[in-house]
């Protein structure tokens, strides 16, 4: 797991060192492509035969995807990694925390307001398009868990990720020729590119993939708000970018309200899984094996690519239910990843 965080945060470091050439908008571009050919060979979704109301969520999230990444690339270019990243997180952290109602989740709320407040401290000098670029990250990074949602619930497995980054790749390519006729893209700008398309994307999907086997799925997300931390220590490392202490501070506070969020998420009452009573699956011989906290890796301690890899494993044990079913109550294939669409695809991240 902490392999899977450093590498990723690795890369977007070494990405940085082609923003001078290429733009956030060229390192965006290799990684989309390289997430988009680690994805269509492992999920091979039927392109021909979806229909319109597959398509439709699938497009919107290839717009998230690239807004996602080209706001974030662009705010890291601007005011840091660090600052960028955890700016990123309160996204999902906020999705975590939205409609509840208690006591416990209001003070994380709070406590996350006043880390930010802490790690900013926004004044005449401060690079509000910067800062408000990282916000543009966490607000799409927060309606990617929501139109992950739709689109799972229409496309079993990794299909709607993999098709997702094919559109957002193929989107990106008049950036790739427009670079190549400059001869911008070549050298070392190009290998920086690769590097954080691979660091970010092929490494953090294998390792993720090899944890969530043997790691309990509310762990790995409490492990992931690591990542703001890993971050800054990058930042400072591979960029030069040493932090002030009440950076530092905000960090902190912002990753323990993020911890926090994941770790006392419960699954409201009454609320059944598939299969086991009392709904659409309930009539099932076969009760679903339990899965405690399985594809329950909610708010920002998760990041895409951890979903993407836990819905992988999901799927892939088809035996775990006999019936999945949509939110429309339509039945679906077994392991169609039902309870695990959360979030997806750091390789989109």
């Amino acid at each position: 797991m902490l392999s899977s965080a450093l590498s990723n945060q690795v890369g977007a470091g070494l990405g940085a060192h082609a923003f001078g050439v290429v733009g956030p908008a060229g390192v965006v571009a290799v990684r989309q492509v390289v997430a988009a050919a680690i994805l269509l060979p492992v999920a091979r979704p039927p392109l021909r035969q979806m229909a319109w109301s597959q398509w439709w969520p699938v497009l919107l999230l290839a717009a998230v995807f690239g807004c996602m990444n080209l706001s974030l690339y662009t705010a890291i270019d601007r005011i840091g990694l660090g600052l960028a990243v955890t700016l990123e997180f309160l996204g999902p952290l906020a999705v975590a925390l939205a409609g509840s109602r208690s006591l416990r989740d209001l003070l994380l709320a709070s406590a996350a307001a006043v880390g930010v407040y802490v790690l900013v401290l926004p004044g005449p000098t401060s690079d509000h398009l910067g800062l408000g670029l990282g916000l543009v990250a966490a607000a799409c990074w927060a309606a990617y868990i929501g139109l992950n949602r739709v689109a799972g619930a229409r496309l079993p497995g990794l299909q709607a990720p993999a098709v997702a980054a094919t559109v957002c790749a193929l989107a990106c390519l008049p950036v790739l020729v427009l670079l190549i006729r400059d001869g911008r893209f070549a050298g070392a700008p190009l290998g920086y590119a690769v590097a954080a398309g691979v660091l970010s994307s092929v490494v953090p999907y294998a390792a993720d993939l090899t944890a969530l086997r043997v790691v309990p799925p509310r762990f790995f997300g409490v492990f992931m708000s690591v990542h703001p931390v890993l971050a800054a220590l990058v930042g400072m490392v591979l960029l030069g970018q040493v932090l002030a202490a009440h950076e530092w501070v905000g960090i902190a506070v912002v990753v323990l309200a993020n911890a926090g969020a994941v770790a006392t998420t419960r699954r409201p009452p009454g609320q059944r899984r598939p299969g086991c009573g009392g709904g659409p699956g309930g009539t099932s011989a076969q009760p679903a094996r339990p899965r405690e906290g399985w594809g329950q890796v909610t708010g920002g301690a998760v990041l895409p690519a951890s979903d993407l890899v836990i819905r992988q494993i999901d799927s892939s044990h088809a035996d775990w239910t006999s019936t999945d079913w949509s939110e429309t109550g339509e039945p679906m294939p077994a392991g169609a990843g039902r309870w695990s669409r959360v979030m997806s695809s750091k390789a989109n991240r």
